[in-house]
């Protein structure tokens, strides 16, 4: 049974779609855990996707100020790149006058979250990684005008990327500290300032998805076929490596075979192997076990999952760092 929406919700997203059609019927889709995701019908018979951010503001990370805007941005930067498979921006309420949030509207996509497909046979499964290194290798080819988060309002940006991955990594743990997730502090920022000049090889801001994952990807059910990517809300101008640890957020082992292939069959290059790229690869797995354990406070994650969870963001963090301080890059290089 699809969660009911409150009725108050439904009359203000009535307004908000109101240039778009009457609304006939919504439901509350599952499976984020950071906005809110509905699925709306309107009158002349098509769907479309309303996404609203989260109000509870004071229990928001540094970087997820505005995040919808990122998302809404990041859409319409693919507008004329349907190689890029994400959904057009039909209409945002930024105004935060019907709801006292910001709200994305956004085509419905064909196809089914990959979550959802079950075990692919091992072809299709390697199939799919290919096609999503090949998207990857697209995605790179967007560049931007600065390093960082594009929502220069949580001042996360700057002109190099060793400055503004410092700042990133400097606002999870400041909000570690409000949020009392003990952390090696010193350790994590002695391997930032160690492997400053690995971070310095980037030179230009690609467009980094950060989070793809199978529950942002759509395939078709039928063939495996990727048709479409959503959820850019975390995306960054930064290092394409970053993008190996978006879709694989908990692991610490060699990056698919598969998708390194397709990424490479689509014209990309990524310098795993090297030094450089092995330290920068090792850099945002510590960066990402950081999200992992510092968003556990502000998201109130209960269950028997979460300590689970929380020992394997744990393990990973320690795993980063000692791979970064004792033994070096490329002594076990992370992407082979």
């Amino acid at each position: 049974m699809p969660e009911p929406v409150a009725p108050d919700v439904v009359r203000a997203l009535s307004t908000v779609l109101a240039p778009l059609g009457r609304l006939q019927g919504l439901e509350r889709l599952t499976g984020g855990m950071f906005a809110t995701t509905y699925r709306a019908h309107l009158d002349d018979g098509s769907r479309v996707v309303v996404k609203t951010a989260p109000t509870a503001t004071e229990r928001l990370l540094t970087y997820e100020l505005d995040l919808l805007r990122t998302e809404a941005e990041v859409y319409r930067l693919a507008a004329d790149r349907p190689d890029l498979l994400m959904p057009a921006v039909l209409l945002t309420d930024l105004s935060r006058t019907e709801l006292p949030t910001d709200v994305l509207v956004a085509s419905h996509l064909d196809g089914i979250p990959l979550i959802d497909a079950g075990e692919l046979p091992p072809p299709v499964a390697d199939a799919v990684q290919r096609q999503l290194g090949g998207l990857m290798a697209r995605l790179h080819t967007v560049h931007g005008d600065h390093f960082g988060y594009p929502n220069r309002a949580t001042g996360l940006h700057a002109p190099t990327w060793p400055e503004a991955f410092s700042r990133m990594v400097s606002a999870l743990l400041d909000d570690a500290r409000r949020w009392g997730t003990p952390l090696p502090e010193d350790e994590i920022r002695a391997a930032l300032l160690r492997h400053a000049s690995a971070l310095a090889e980037v030179r230009t801001p690609s467009l980094v998805h950060t989070d793809l994952w199978a529950g942002n990807l759509f395939v078709d059910p039928s063939s495996g076929a990727l048709t479409g990517v959503i959820d850019t809300e975390r995306s960054v101008w930064g290092d394409p490596l970053l993008e190996l640890v978006g879709a694989d957020q908990t692991g610490r082992g060699p990056v698919p075979a598969a998708l390194l292939e397709g990424y490479a069959e689509a014209g990309g290059f990524l310098p795993l192997g090297t030094p450089s790229g092995d330290a920068r690869l090792l850099l945002y797995r510590l960066s990402m076990a950081l999200v992992l354990l510092v968003e556990i406070g502000p998201r109130g994650y209960v269950g028997d999952w979460v300590d689970a969870h929380r020992a394997t963001a744990e393990g990973n963090l320690r795993a980063a760092l000692d791979a970064l301080g004792g033994r070096g890059p490329g002594t076990d290089a992370p992407g082979r």
